[in-house]
């Protein structure tokens, strides 16, 4: 006999009072994510840019610029962004008052000429927002002396010597600031060769405090995270600066100038026949037409940038500013902003003894990597600009960067 199963109970209506509640509950639900995701759209922040962006409030195309600058030349595009925006909101320069005004900071001797970087400092450090009246307030004291006036005015190295000792003495006996560091919070600005005879009566002055120079060979006591290599720029600039004109640039290299190193007579011997490169073992003579030296730059790849009397020359930003990608050939030389530039991305860089293969050299440089070299090379020309008044990223916000990255030093 077959069980019969008894007959299933229809839902109770607590069922369905528990069923509708839930679903009417998913239904709510959904719409709330809805209308809360709509919302998020509408209201959500903008994209933020990279890291290696400076925000520019002129608008999107800007700051795509901005961006590709600072992704090319920069070794730490968000940290140099970071800390020249710190720079320029906090950085405090003091400028002691005293001295004669023949020699000191109050006049500077002139802006021009290929020693102007120290004139262009002296007057830019007057007009700036880093400049303060209060010593209390300073991360720095610039001991503001020109051995370049001194220069121009026909001072003896002795006397000079003479000058500037007497000069930091009075300070280190009048003020207290220097005691309190030794000097390690005091910098100063000389452009011109003779400002390493100038201090030689002080070696503690050049030991202790920060040297901005245009000389910053390692071979004569430059201390590269001490001290900073100061551009030495020839302005005012003849001609306009250089930049997407490749197609006039057909020659391959350029040089010429006064035998006044070693480095220089060998690339005269070396290369002065040379049917690529276009070289002279002398400067061009003005008689031959106006501003011929300067147009050569613009029709040459490389501009060859062989060290004179001192490791420096003020034909590599004359080779920026003109547009030819400079070849640095010149040893123990601290490149001016080399701990922010990345000078392999906008220059060939070089050593003495690859002189024999200068040619070769270059011209194993493909067409592709000249062209990013160029592209480069124009993005940086700001940075080697000196203004009146001073702009945002030219020559002198760049040496105070330089300097606000060394401000920080111990207090006795």
């Amino acid at each position: 006999m077959l069980a019969v199963k008894p007959p299933q109970s229809p839902p109770s209506s607590s069922m369905f009072t528990l069923r509708g509640s839930l679903l009417t509950l998913a239904i709510l639900t959904l719409i709330s994510f809805t209308f809360l995701s709509l919302k998020s759209l509408r209201s959500s922040p903008q994209p933020q840019p990279s890291s290696n962006l400076v925000v520019n409030t002129v608008g999107k195309s800007n700051e795509k610029v901005e961006k590709e600058e600072l992704s090319e030349v920069y070794h730490s595009p968000e940290i140099f962004r970071l800390n020249y925006e710190e720079m320029e909101k906090r950085f405090k320069v003091y400028v002691y008052p005293d001295g004669d005004p023949n020699t000191f900071y109050q006049t500077p001797r002139k802006l021009t000429g290929k020693y102007s970087s120290e004139g262009y400092f002296f007057q830019n450090i007057r007009e700036s927002r880093f400049r303060t009246d209060d010593p209390d307030q300073a991360d720095l004291f610039f001991i503001p002396i020109s051995c370049h006036k001194m220069r121009g005015k026909g001072t003896s190295y002795e006397n000079m010597t003479v000058i500037v000792k007497d000069y930091v003495e009075s300070l280190m006996f009048k003020y207290p600031y220097w005691n309190r560091t030794l000097g390690a919070d005091h910098f100063f600005v000389t452009c011109h060769d003779v400002g390493v005879r100038a201090t030689e009566g002080m070696p503690f002055l050049v030991k202790n405090s920060i040297r901005v120079v245009c000389s910053p060979s390692y071979d004569v006591g430059f201390i590269p995270h001490k001290d900073v290599a100061l551009p030495q720029v020839l302005q005012p600039f003849a001609l306009p600066a250089g930049g997407n004109d490749l197609q006039n640039r057909t020659n391959l290299g350029f040089w010429a100038g006064h035998r006044n190193s070693k480095i220089r007579v060998i690339l005269a011997r070396v290369w002065e026949n040379d049917t690529e490169l276009d070289i002279s073992n002398n400067r061009i003579s003005r008689a031959i037409g106006p501003l011929v030296y300067q147009k050569r730059f613009y029709r040459n790849k490389y501009c060859i940038c062989p060290g004179g009397s001192q490791v420096n020359s003020a034909r590599i930003t004359d080779s920026i500013h003109y547009g030819c990608i400079p070849v640095i050939l010149s040893d123990y030389y601290d490149l001016p902003f080399n701990d922010i530039l990345d000078w392999r991305k906008f220059s060939v860089v070089l050593r003495e003894r690859d002189v024999y293969e200068l040619k070769q050299k270059l011209k194993d440089i493909s067409y592709s990597e000249f062209v990013w070299l160029h592209m480069n090379l124009v993005e940086v020309q700001k940075h080697f600009q000196w203004n009146t008044p001073p702009i945002k990223y030219d020559a002198f916000h760049m040496v105070m960067y330089e300097l606000w990255l060394r401000r920080h030093v111990i207090r006795y």
